[in-house]
């Protein structure tokens, strides 16, 4: 899963735990039952599970392309800058 599908995956998982919840207690509400409050929100929550866990192919429209191996020896690694230590202010008076 690239980068911009993980952004959809959660932007879906979000949006329909909320419309399932919202459904669940109106329903719920309406037909005065607990229990089918909670089995319509835990079906939403399965639901939501199985859209957005597996990596779908519509997950994969962006794929990362990494630097081929050959390719990566030709450039070199860049070095880490030399730690100086701090610098003190001189004050003139």
């Amino acid at each position: 899963m690239d980068w911009q599908g993980q952004k959809l995956a959660e932007h879906l998982m979000q949006l329909m735990l909320v419309f399932f919840a919202v459904v669940a207690f109106i329903t719920g509400y309406v037909l005065g039952s607990f229990q089918t409050m909670l089995l319509i929100y835990a079906a939403g929550v399965v639901l939501t599970s199985l859209i957005t866990i597996p990596n779908w192919p519509f997950f994969n429209r962006n794929p990362i392309n990494w630097l081929d191996s050959s390719e990566a020896e030709k450039h070199p690694k860049p070095q880490p800058a030399p730690i100086s230590g701090p610098k003190k202010k001189v004050s003139k008076k």
